[in-house]
């Protein structure tokens, strides 16, 4: 009896989701560790009963198109999933998995991180070692000087999972006050001393917003210039959700006219972002590659998720996280 054909759109999976799948499945992995073009990928798909793909893959119509009727599992090696088009995935019986949870704590640890090293300078500073700058202005009481966090209000966008992670990270560091911004107001945001507020006040009242929410409709390019407009001009915003919540010629314009003083981004649009773009060369602005969830653990424990979501999908039994 032959195997079930996975197509695989990364070669660097983690070996022990990879082990999973190869006893069960005839793999067939794209030999890069970069995107799969996109006519590989509706070339390759066809005649496939399950995919493993990942945030820079693109599922729509098309790509369904070009499997055919034989595609019955999607599964993503990612939490978000405005990459698949579930609609249209819903439409034809097609069942998905996902691995959420997986790496709140590993892109919460990640948001802190960021955060430091846009309040502290950490990059200009490190910057300032190999230009000589600092045989210059060495310890200048002035020179470098970046902003903490104590006796600050922190503003939260978007209390889920790890926007509460974060909260609990920082709670060491003396934050004067938490607040945050979501749906409805969490039993989490009590217990963790964080206060519900509206958009506008979580603008106006935060020295540092940390942008965690889900990109929806309701939320994408909700940071745009008005909202910059409201905020603190010593305020500084970290993004690491998706690229799509910013608005990003507004978040240019605030950097460059000190509307707002900082920015630290994990996400942007597009990814990857131009070496060229306007950003990268913005010295307020510092910039990670969406790395949130990169941590060796976290990564193995996604791709055995994922496995396991393609494996019990094609064996018709219930998926470990299924989103549809």
């Amino acid at each position: 009896m032959s195997k079930p054909k996975v197509l695989i759109t990364r070669a660097d999976i983690p070996k022990k989701g990879l082990n999973m799948l190869n006893e069960k499945c005839e793999l067939e992995i794209w030999p890069k560790n970069c995107p799969m073009p996109r006519d590989e990928l509706l070339k390759k798909v066809s005649g496939k009963d399950a995919l493993l793909c990942l945030l820079t893959d693109k599922i729509d119509k098309e790509v369904l198109d070009a499997a055919g009727p034989s595609l019955k599992i999607i599964a993503t090696l990612s939490a978000g999933h405005d990459h698949l088009d579930l609609s249209e995935i819903k439409s034809r019986g097609i069942k998905v998995g996902y691995t959420p949870g997986i790496g709140t704590e590993a892109t919460a640890e990640l948001t802190v991180a960021l955060l430091l090293a846009t309040s502290r300078r950490l990059f200009e500073a490190h910057g300032e070692v190999i230009n000589g700058g600092w045989r210059k202005c060495a310890w200048s009481p002035t020179w470098m000087n970046g902003w903490g966090l104590r006796g600050s209000t922190v503003g939260v966008f978007g209390f889920g999972s790890i926007g509460q992670a974060v909260v609990r990270h920082l709670l060491g560091f003396g934050v004067k006050r938490f607040i945050y911004t979501s749906r409805s107001p969490k039993k989490e945001g009590t217990e963790l001393g964080a206060l519900y507020v509206s958009f506008d006040e979580l603008l106006r009242e935060s020295d540092f917003i940390v942008i965690t929410c889900a990109l929806t409709d309701e939320t994408r390019e909700i940071f745009d210039d008005e909202a910059f407009a409201k905020m603190k001009k010593s305020a500084i915003i970290v993004n690491i959700a998706r690229g799509g919540v910013i608005k990003q010629e507004a978040l240019i314009k605030a950097l460059k006219t000190s509307q707002i003083r900082a920015a630290g981004l994990d996400v942007m649009t597009p990814e990857p972002l131009p070496t060229d773009h306007e950003l990268i060369g913005t010295p307020n602005c510092i910039i990670m590659p969406h790395i949130g969830s990169a941590e060796v653990t976290t990564r193995e424990e996604m791709a055995t998720l994922t496995a396991a979501n393609i494996i019990a999908g094609l064996e018709d039994t219930t998926m470990p996280e299924k989103l549809c």
